[in-house]
């Protein structure tokens, strides 16, 4: 909310806002002057001239954060000329070049690959804070503190609420008025917005006076806000519009007055024969109608139907032609009765009856659900849940590939062959050191297994390591068998074939309001895809809370449904389901297509009645709990299985689905996959789609960890409501839930509380629920049955109590229930003190405030594996592989036993060693940055194409500048060492004048090519170990052309 707030204050300030919308509290508060909020955005262009220390403390003192590589907006990163920043507001970060204090260059650089997209020729660095960073400021402020409050303080430097004492030492002496000075104010029910105001101060008047009597610092309130009558005195210097639904007289000095009278718009529940009859009688009256839709696509259907029944009707777009059925209605001719379809996004219309129009929405028509969330916008699978080093830490497990496991301690310069070289200080058992080379951190994998496991380290040079990953691999063999089998049989297996493209689908995706993002783009082509082929489908849709999975699914029902073909969907809780059968009911109501909910929401005979239907083939999509995977129900003719959260089934459940995936499509939906279904994405055993992009509006979560208060209870509620959103509050014990809801009541009387789990009575259940989505209630206290669960973009503060006894996955998964809008949304996870919490709980905890950044769920997954345990694909025993050799390995090894299954060429198990003596090194003073010279360490190393080792010098160069020598010789290196590998050439060595190339005993190299070479070249000498020695003569001090012309000589 403080950004939005600031960067609305700086567009008023700029004068870049024609409008703004506010509450009467933030038109009712004070400000500083219009040029204090106008300096705190910095535009920028190219060639201009600008010090970028003082700009980087600007940036700082408006609340950017340091961070590197730059990924979200409020971040910037420095290296040496380079500034990389991210402003809010901004469709991509940029990357400012300075040559000296000039602006050579700005480009936009895409988050994912940091490469420059596109050159700009200016930049605008808008504000995140309305309150930057002033150091005289809090200087003064600290001294002006009593003594007993500011011997916590530092001098000089920000503390939690300083913002809030400003107005101790600097009045704020203008309002937000002030900042358009001749515009027009708008007052929305001017007696409700008085009352507001009063509301508002008895809560700050309140507050203030409960802080003096704590003896804690305060500004008073009128430091703050205006009164209302102060409001309206300022308000009267300007044009003022009061608009008021009912018309009570007023004293002779009212203003003019202006009347019409309005009624709510009739309602068709998606009956669209009715609602062509109402239209029909309302022309003949000679009635304007207008049907406002959600897209393009339902525009399309209301013309199909208006058509069908002979209704004179035009497009409301500016650009859009008069139907082709009716050409000789005249374009200027718009007092004659006809119906106009348009995109709108009003959920309900109006009918004015002194106008003779109707307006109707989307509601009006289709009876669309008001509580859905708002859905969401070819890279490697694995590096999406893998470490990169990113948060490698000194005493961190890690594994070599070679060595086995050791314990990370640190970087080393060690001078080598003559030439100064950074490893990788390893300690392994006894305390045995093994440095490894930088250049090859390929082989140095972060150790990630189960929750607690603290694995033995290894012997150096011992058999222990050798012995674990013979085990592992022969297990692993057996278990790669069994799911291949499982595999082949859904690829012999006869499928469907869902092939045409109906015009109603294409209407069906037209009518999705929302721009749908890049990654819900290529998910539903993948899933259309695998629809159109004659096997059964089985993709995993892996996708954040609120990115906009079941869209995908919607869109994959309604191609099944088209075919004539059921679709099943099934969720773990019946208020999932009631959610989901009110989405989907209200996404289908324009089309034929009958969907019905099949869970303990219905009663008996309505289930009957839903069973004997679905039998019949008069239902096309049923919703259910686990109650339709029971013997009684029996389907016409399944199509496609839709599975929300498939882990929160049990074992038998899952069984169930497994069956029926061997004669049916379908598509798993899941936000933290369990580590089985993960694993088997990773493998290439499952088709797999992530769904990464943020809709463009989301904000992340902010995640609060703090000890149990009843204050902060207090507040975390009392200011939810106050922005008129509700709030679900979690504690986890049914026995004392009530005594909860009680203390929640006790703290805001003013609030609306309900209370619901799992033990009620279903009835009393779906009335608690029914009346939470309705917003009769403002606080729901519940158990976990709300993981699961609503969508409802209205409840944006989450608190939990006792957060340290849940798991990551369900913490997640909680705090996934908030921030479905364009809100700011808040999560309180509460715990004991920070003595009684224990080391599991403790990191767990810190992790998930770590990622609280959106788009986050995958690495929470990945940390969710390392916490509880990566388990056998297949089930049985859960952890001990993965323990063994580490989650990346055990990945690594696993995909290796698949292809050598399959019958695809096996990868050499080695990596080329090149030792030429030059030097290969990042320098700290071209990445400063530790963890990003390991990852760009690693990126390089790891490379397996030649287009890998170009795009890491091309991401080199755009991030961080021109390559140093030494940078050029670790990328020449590595080339060398992927064509070497392709030749299963084991080692490269210089040797004072001698170049010596060690060959593998199934080299690639036929041996008359090889004697051909040496007998090109006098000198060289092949020895019976495997070894061609080369002398280098004349071009010693550089080796590169010679080792060149001897591979590209070799690969011919």
């Amino acid at each position: 909310m403080s950004e939005k707030r600031a960067l609305g204050l700086a567009k008023l300030a700029a004068k870049q806002a024609s409008l703004a919308v506010l509450p009467v509290e933030a038109a009712a508060s004070r400000t500083e002057p219009p040029e204090f909020y106008r300096n705190l955005a910095r535009n920028i262009r190219r060639h201009d001239e600008l010090d970028l220390q003082e700009l980087l403390a600007h940036l700082e003192s408006v609340g950017y954060a340091r961070h590197d590589p730059v990924e979200m907006a409020g971040q910037f990163s420095v290296r040496g000329g380079i500034l990389d920043v991210f402003a809010p507001e901004a469709r991509r970060p940029v990357r400012l070049e300075l040559v000296g204090d000039e602006v050579e260059s700005l480009r936009e650089f895409d988050v994912e690959t940091q490469r420059s997209t596109a050159t700009v020729e200016r930049a605008a660095l808008l504000p995140l804070t309305e309150f930057p960073l002033r150091k005289n400021i809090l200087g003064r402020l600290s001294a002006r503190l009593d003594d007993s409050v500011s011997e916590t303080f530092v001098s000089g430097e920000p503390f939690a609420g300083w913002e809030f004492l400003v107005p101790l030492i600097e009045p704020l002496s203008h309002t937000l008025l002030d900042l358009c000075p001749r515009g027009i104010v708008f007052l929305e029910e001017p007696t409700e917005l008085e009352r507001q105001m009063e509301r508002l101060w008895l809560l700050l008047e309140a507050e203030f006076d409960q802080a003096r009597q704590a003896g804690q610092p305060a500004a008073a309130p009128q430091e703050f806000y205006l009164r209302w009558e102060q409001l309206m005195e300022h308000g009267r210097q300007r044009q003022v519009v009061y608009a008021e639904e009912l018309d009570f007289p007023r004293d002779q000095a009212s203003p003019p007055s202006f009347h019409f009278s309005t009624r709510p718009a009739p309602s068709f529940h998606g009956r669209l024969d009715r609602c062509m009859a109402e239209i029909d009688s309302l022309l003949a009256q000679r009635y304007r109608v207008v049907l406002l839709t959600g897209g393009a696509g339902e525009t399309e259907r209301l013309a199909e139907l208006l058509a069908e029944h002979h209704m004179p009707f035009r497009r409301a777009e500016p650009t859009a032609e008069i139907s082709p059925a009716w050409e000789s209605l005249a374009a200027d001719d718009l007092d004659r009765p006809v119906c106009w379809l348009g995109r709108g996004s009003i959920p309900q219309g109006v009918l004015i009856p002194s106008s003779n129009l109707l307006v109707l929405g989307t509601q009006d028509l289709f009876d669309a659900s008001p509580v859905a969330a708002r859905p969401a916008a070819a890279r490697s699978h694995i590096s999406t849940f893998l470490s990169d080093f990113r948060d490698l830490e000194p005493g961190d497990y890690v594994v070599h590939v070679e060595n086995g496991i050791g314990c990370y301690r640190g970087l080393k310069e060690l001078t080598a062959d003559g030439m100064p070289q950074e490893f990788m200080e390893v300690e392994y058992k006894d305390s045995d050191r093994l440095y490894v080379p930088l250049t090859r951190l390929n082989l140095v994998q972060k150790y990630r297994a189960m929750e607690g496991a603290h694995p033995a380290l290894d012997r150096l040079g011992g058999l222990t390591w050798a012995r674990t990953r013979a085990r592992v691999k022969k297990a692993m063999q057996e278990m790669a068998e069994e799911l291949l089998k499982l595999y082949a049989e859904r690829e012999t297996a006869g499928g469907i074939a869902f092939a045409d493209e109906s015009p109603w689908q294409r209407e069906l995706e037209e009518s999705f309001e929302y721009d749908e993002t890049p990654d819900q783009l290529r998910t539903i082509e993948e899933v259309r895809r695998d629809m159109e082929k004659d096997r059964p489908m089985d993709r995993l849709v892996c996708g954040d809370v609120g990115y906009g999975k079941t869209e995908v699914a919607m869109r994959a029902a309604f191609r099944a449904a088209l075919h004539s073909k059921q679709v099943a969907v099934l969720t773990p809780t019946t208020v999932l389901a009631y959610q989901h059968y009110e989405t989907f009911r209200g996404r289908f109501a324009a089309f034929p297509v009958r969907v019905e909910l099949l869970s303990r929401f219905r009663t008996p005979a309505e289930q009957k009645k839903v069973l004997r239907d679905l039998e019949a083939a008069k239902v096309d999509v049923v919703v259910g709990t686990h109650r339709l995977l029971s013997k009684d129900v029996m389907f016409h003719d399944l199509g496609l299985l839709i599975v929300d959260e498939e882990q929160r089934f049990g074992v038998r459940h899952k069984e169930r689905i497994k069956a029926m995936k061997k004669s049916v499509d379908v598509l798993s939906l899941s936000a933290t996959p369990i580590p089985r279904t993960l694993h088997m994405a990773l493998a290439g055993l499952r088709d797999m789609s992530l769904i990464e992009t943020p809709p463009p509006d989301r904000l992340s979560i902010q995640t609060v960890v703090a000890p149990f208060s009843e204050s902060l209870v207090r507040t975390a509620v009392a200011q939810e409501l106050e922005r008129g959103g509700q709030v679900y509050f979690v504690h986890n014990r049914v026995q004392s839930l009530p005594a909860m809801a009680a203390l929640v009541q006790k703290l805001v009387p003013q609030a609306r509380i309900a209370m619901a789990h799992g033990q009620m009575n279903e009835r009393l259940l779906e009335k608690v629920m029914m009346q939470f989505l309705r917003h009769e209630t403002d606080v729901l206290v519940a158990t976990t049955i709300i993981e699961n669960g609503l969508d409802i973009p209205l409840v944006n503060t989450i608190v939990i109590n006792r957060a340290d006894r849940m798991g990551l996955g369900e913490l997640y998964q909680l705090r996934g229930r908030v921030g479905r809008s364009s809100r700011r949304a808040y999560a309180y996870l509460l715990v004991p003190p920070e003595a009684k919490l224990t080391p599991v709980a403790r990191k767990r905890l810190s992790a998930l405030k770590e990622f609280s950044e959106l788009g986050s769920g995958f690495r929470v997954a990945a940390l969710d594996m390392e916490l509880r345990g990566a388990g056998n694909l297949l089930g049985g025993q859960q952890h001990g592989h993965v323990n063994a050799i580490g989650l990346e390995l055990y990945c690594q090894m696993l995909e290796g036993a698949v292809r050598e299954l399959r019958g695809e060429p096996a990868r050499p198990e080695f990596t080329t060693t090149i030792n030429l003596g030059l030097d290969i090194r990042i320098p700290s003073s071209y990445i400063p940055e530790e963890h990003q010279r390991l990852r760009m360490y690693k990126q390089i190393g790891g490379t397996r194409s030649a287009a890998e080792r170009d795009n890491a010098e091309q991401e080199l160069n755009d991030r961080y500048g021109p390559l140093p020598r030494s940078v050029k010789n670790l990328l020449e290196y590595a080339g060398l060492k992927l064509r070497a590998e392709r030749l299963w050439i084991r080692s490269i060595e210089r040797k004072k004048d001698t170049l010596e190339v060690q060959f593998h005993a199934e080299t690639k190299v036929e041996p008359a090519q090889l004697m051909e070479f040496i007998a090109a070249h006098p000198g060289a000498q092949f020895t019976p170990a495997g070894v061609l020695r080369l002398p280098l003569r004349g071009d010693s001090k550089d080796p590169l052309p010679r080792l060149e012309a001897l591979l590209a000589q070799l690969e011919r």
